[in-house]
């Protein structure tokens, strides 16, 4: 009886009523309105048996109070109520029905005792009825109908969906099949009843019904409570719901928003903004965002600077390079997402490996995994989207007259506007509901969490180095080619940095048994990234196929297999990849005059040529500013500099003319390539048949100077 598990029986406590015994204590809460009424009626005649007054405070006197049968001066307290058993005695004789109703028919001398002793031990709920709350044993199944009940349930998750009378009846087929016909099967409500008890509702869709039986499987019951940043991350994309412009056509265009939430503090830590869906290098580069701090704009103030306290802004700025706006930033080390097929790939795989983190998909049918992010989603909307011009409504009906034409807002400006609104408006934007369990009535916002966890448990000053950019890049294993260098994607790419493993194996195994390892990014294919396996140094190796003179107009890969599926239908076998490109130029339309490309293309061709120029631009701004500064050979200046000041979107004119540009360059370094000198011009073609004909007659001027001659 000393054992330290040992415990007194709730079924024999003397200190709990018999209707709690065995189960948790019976409240107020527990009564219906109609029994709360009786219960106060009747502790309304206990105070008026001990006090003389139905209140039970004598300040509070109600007229005629205290009657000269219940007056605790001049009778006692046997006599109160024997005197209030005899009321109510005589009031049932008069109005049956009423006692009755009221529960007061019965009353006697030691009923008011029992509610008396349970008052003062249980307060007003101890002269409740007991059989009010009597224990709620459900309704009794045999073990035949428990089973065909289960195993029913399985077979209405494999088909179609059911409706209760089709259950009824496949419970009693099998009731009858297994167990004889003489076992008793409960009615159509019991069963009803039971299978919503045990298996809920069935109002959803059936494949519904079944991923939610299916997480029932796995389910531990269990769940995490988020007590710091970073420790999860919720990332999700949707549609802008306002009508942007893209900078080349100036077309207006939907973009995707792609956001990553903090769950415990609420911080936007980052987004982006991409005209196409968003792929796994776009998410790569917004948890690349997430651990990296926000750079001061231009036109940002000093309120939008870092004001943390405990780590002073000069020293951000010493690590980071640069002005550090008001944005948290961490490691990330749980990220959920939803069930997209962008976060189900190899290359996130590779990425979570990379930053450490765990990206985990939220669970089927549990909104509470991600909830934070979508309600995040729609208090933008509400604030910032729905006022801007070119919003397009929650659906069609409630949509403008014309959201395309109203809308006035470049890519770059919105995402200008949003990066202004996060860190000078959402960041400082009061709490609702999403106040922390240690201050629930407590004024907060995303800044102060996150400055009340860097003073409860410091914060690591840790800044990725800039080649975390190389190393979040989809990798691919391939041989070094002698002569041509790699080939990725069916595009050659070489440098002098493949000089010293030039026929030279790589010392690695298994799968990639002698092959090197290159990073790509696939909105700009113009350039690949080797690692030296000896100093460990990142280089840029170009495009073969790329002109000495000049850039090329921004492409993709979707444009690269276009090209070669029209090289293949024209049935011509390129030696080199310098070859393709008059053909790339013809089809990104670069041979098109000027003032004509807007009338000769579609809008959805007009809306390609924009998304690749936007790619080529973020994969621009994303990369290193060292990444790309190797000239042409023969050149001294870059190609073009890296880095998110340097990146210059071109419009459709300046486009165009850098693509005929590029056209009449290539072409006339092929022609200086073949010929070495510049080849004399052909005669005229009238001049062979005037020199040897004898019917043309010699000019005047020169008769005379044949006869002078003669």
């Amino acid at each position: 009886m000393h054992h330290p598990g040992c415990r007194p029986s709730t079924r024999t406590r003397k200190d709990l009523p018999s209707v709690s015994r065995g189960r948790q204590p019976k409240a107020m809460a527990d009564l219906t309105p109609a029994q709360r009424a009786l219960v106060l009626l009747r502790m309304a005649h206990l105070l008026e048996v001990e006090t003389g007054f139905r209140s039970g405070d004598p300040d509070a006197v109600a007229p005629g109070e205290p009657r000269p049968a219940y007056d605790p001066e001049s009778t006692t307290l046997t006599q109160r109520r024997l005197a209030k058993a005899r009321e109510l005695r005589a009031a049932a004789e008069q109005d049956p029905e009423q006692a009755a109703v009221l529960g007061l028919k019965r009353v006697g001398y030691r009923t008011l005792i029992r509610w008396d002793i349970g008052r003062r031990r249980f307060g007003a709920i101890g002269c409740a009825d007991d059989r009010w709350l009597r224990e709620a044993t459900g309704r009794k199944i045999s073990p035949a109908v428990r089973e065909a009940l289960f195993a029913v349930r399985a077979e209405t998750l494999h088909r179609s969906k059911l409706s209760a009378r089709d259950r009824e009846r496949l419970i009693h087929q099998y009731v009858r099949e297994t167990f004889g016909p003489d076992e008793p099967v409960p009615s159509y409500e019991t069963l009803r009843i039971v299978w919503r008890e045990w298996f809920g509702s069935t109002g959803a869709r059936q494949r519904y019904q079944r991923s939610a039986a299916r997480v029932q499987e796995v389910v531990t019951g269990r769940h995490v409570v988020v007590h710091r940043p970073g420790q999860v991350v919720a990332l999700d994309t949707t549609v802008l719901p306002v009508k942007v412009r893209e900078v080349v056509f100036g077309e207006a265009v939907s973009v995707h928003l792609t956001l990553a939430l903090d769950v415990y503090s609420h911080s936007i830590v980052a987004f982006r903004l991409t005209l196409v869906s968003d792929t796994s290098v776009d998410v790569a580069m917004v948890l690349r965002d997430v651990m990296m701090p926000l750079p001061m704009r231009p036109d940002w103030g000093k309120e939008m600077e870092w004001a943390y306290p405990g780590v002073p802004a000069t020293l951000v700025a010493d690590f980071a390079g640069h002005q550090v706006a008001g944005l948290p930033f961490f490691a990330p080390e749980t990220v959920t997402t939803d069930h997209g097929s962008v976060y189900k790939n190899h290359h996130l795989i590779e990425v979570q490996r990379v930053i450490g983190a765990n990206i985990r998909p939220a669970r089927v049918l549990r909104p509470t995994d991600k909830q934070a992010v979508e309600r995040a989603f729609g208090a933008i909307q509400s604030l910032l989207f729905r006022i801007l011009p070119g919003y397009q409504g929650v659906d069609s009906a409630d949509r403008g007259v014309d959201p395309e034409g109203d809308a006035c807002l470049t890519v770059a400006q919105m995402e200008h506007l949003i990066a202004t609104w996060v860190v000078g408006v959402w960041q400082n934007r009061r709490f609702g509901s999403y106040a922390p369990s240690w201050d629930p009535a407590g004024d907060h916002s995303p800044n102060s969490l996150f400055a009340a966890s860097m003073v409860q448990g410091g914060f690591a000053l840790q800044i990725p180095p800039p080649e975390l950019y190389y190393q979040l890049l989809p990798s691919h294993r391939v041989m070094i080619h002698g002569k041509r260098g790699v080939k990725i994607k069916n595009l050659w790419y070489d440098g002098d940095a493949l000089d010293a493993y030039r026929g030279v194996l790589s010392a690695r195994g298994g799968v990639a048994r002698n092959k090197y390892v290159f990073h790509r990014d696939p909105r700009d294919p113009c350039f690949v990234f080797f690692q030296d396996p000896r100093t460990h140094d990142w280089h840029t190796l170009r495009w073969t196929g790329l002109p000495p003179e000049g850039e090329v107009p921004a492409f993709s890969d979707a444009r690269v297999r276009e090209v070669l599926r029209e090289v293949r239908s024209r049935g011509l076998a390129p030696k080199s990849d310098a070859e393709l490109l008059p053909l790339l130029l013809e089809l990104i339309g670069a041979k098109i005059p000027v003032e004509q490309w807007p009338t000769r293309l579609t809008r959805a061709q007009r809306v390609e040529h924009a998304r690749e120029t936007a790619q080529w631009a973020a994969a621009a701004a994303d990369r290193p500013a060292s990444a790309t500064t190797v000239p042409a050979p023969g050149d001294e200046e870059p190609l073009h500099e890296g880095g998110a000041d340097n990146v210059v979107a071109l419009r459709w004119p300046e486009r165009a003319r850098q693509g005929q540009g590029a056209v009449d360059d290539e072409r006339r370094r092929r022609r200086e390539h073949a010929v070495g000198e510049r080849p004399a011009p052909p005669p005229a073609l009238g001049r062979r048949l005037r020199e040897s004909s004898l019917l043309v007659l010699p000019d005047e001027e020169d008769g005379d100077q044949a006869e002078a001659d003669r």
